[in-house]
């Protein structure tokens, strides 16, 4: 049956229509039935929501990016509305199947920093662990869309052990984050197998979580859980809210249990045009985030990833919000504006300029007012004291990733891109005697 077939037989549409009145409080209540009706075809979809005609060419292109959304999270969805935020982020338009300018299938270079499969190895002191391809619903910008989803690409037991292994023999090697996918919809005994090994390393200091499941799938934080996650510490979590209407009471109380369980919680947000591309939406999103004691870590300039085209805005949109930050709200509301830069570069923070101008003492400074001053410096600072009275440790960072930092600490004079030294090379070559 064609999708205009099946929607000419179905009842006048009501967004009032509950699909799930017949389940009962236990069952909503339970994260693996949550899981198990999702949400994944334009059928299932129809029945809640009055889609659009882009929305089922999204919905029934082929080999698009994977569709399943907890029945949970499609009752935040505004099923009159086509621009509803919540909608938007989870149900497929037509416009994904288009490529644009610079789009690349693994943006960040993943791949290409992963010394065994799953693991990134991109900073020194830190590693990013994929232990599952699983989510418990799929962002349409998905950085990962390239595995996750993918139920073929699944991290087996084997390539955990190699995983940690590379960990154990890495000393430098410090902290560890897991993601994927998404490691909540693990099930608990191989979650706790994880973190158990991970804690046996001596060298690893903190374990993070990066999740958006509390979102999707707030009653998969059980008290359970938490009781298992505590033993781990120190454990940080970084959830994923992009706009306020996710923050339900749901998703509070969930966020209060781990919280109470002395897991710091921060959050990474993606700008998404036509969603949170608004200094007043960012705003409340953020205020929203700190009473619910979860600190703003990073807002992500949207990736070139496939699919992702339609939701990136200019940088100069991000900058603009930015600047209605500072100054309005605490400090500690406020996240850091990145891009993941293209090609493996990492992380770049970007700024307005507070710093106008510098001169042999003084420096001159606005604030978000556009208040101007001058801040004075000492004339008789002594920056080698330190040394002299507290020698410097000699761990070094790893050879190669010292970056202009290693410059300013004289470990080096120049840094050169690649091929720098054989394209500039001007060999003499003496002329032949005829």
């Amino acid at each position: 049956m064609s999708p205009s077939q099946f929607l000419a037989t179905q009842p006048l549409f009501s967004s009032s229509h509950k699909p799930w009145g017949n389940v009962s409080p236990k069952q909503w209540n339970d994260w693996h039935w949550q899981l198990s009706n999702r949400l994944n075809t334009w059928e299932e979809l129809a029945q809640i929501v009055d889609l659009t005609p882009e929305e089922i060419q999204g919905l029934t292109a082929k080999n698009k990016f994977r569709v399943d959304i907890t029945p949970y999270f499609a009752t935040l969805i505004d099923p009159d509305d086509p621009d509803c935020p919540i909608r938007r982020q989870v149900i497929p338009l037509g416009r994904e199947l288009f490529a644009f300018e610079g789009m690349q299938a693994d943006s960040l270079a993943e791949d290409e920093h992963s010394p065994i499969p799953g693991l990134v190895h991109r900073y020194p002191d830190r590693v990013l662990m994929l232990v599952t391809t699983h989510c418990a619903s799929y962002c349409r910008y998905c950085t990962r869309s390239r595995l996750v989803g993918d139920f073929q690409q699944t991290f087996r037991k084997p390539d955990l052990e190699r995983q940690l292994e590379y960990i154990r023999q890495t000393p430098q090697i410090r902290d560890v984050l897991l993601s994927g996918g998404d490691p909540l919809t693990l099930s608990p005994i191989l979650l706790d197998y994880i973190l158990s090994r991970l804690r046996e390393i001596e060298h690893l200091e903190i374990v993070r979580i990066g999740t958006r499941v509390p979102v999707f799938l707030p009653q998969r934080i059980t008290d359970e859980l938490c009781t298992m996650l505590q033993k781990y510490h120190p454990l940080w979590i970084n959830i994923h809210v992009n706009h306020p209407k996710e923050i339900t009471p749901e998703l509070s109380a969930a966020l209060g249990k781990l919280a109470d369980a002395g897991i710091p919680l921060g959050n990474q947000s993606v700008l998404l045009a036509g969603i949170n591309d608004r200094l007043d939406i960012q705003k409340e999103l953020l205020c929203k985030l700190v009473k619910n004691r979860v600190r703003p870590y990073y807002l992500y300039q949207c990736d070139l990833v496939k699919g992702a085209g339609h939701f990136r805005t200019k940088v100069a949109k991000g900058m603009e919000i930015m600047e209605g930050l500072r100054g309005h709200l605490s400090g500690y509301a406020i996240p850091t504006y990145v891009i993941d830069a293209p090609g493996g570069g990492g992380k770049i923070p970007v700024m307005p300029q507070y710093l106008i101008s510098q001169g042999t003492n003084k420096v001159i400074l606005r604030n978000y007012e556009g208040y101007i001053t001058t801040y004075h410096e000492p004339d008789n600072y002594d920056p080698d004291a330190i040394d002299r009275a507290q020698p410097p440790s000699s761990v070094r960072s790893e050879i190669g990733q010292e970056g202009v930092s290693g410059l300013l600490q004289g470990e080096g004079e120049t840094i050169k891109p690649r091929g720098f030294d054989r394209v500039h090379y001007r060999r003499k070559v003496k002329k032949k005697r005829s």
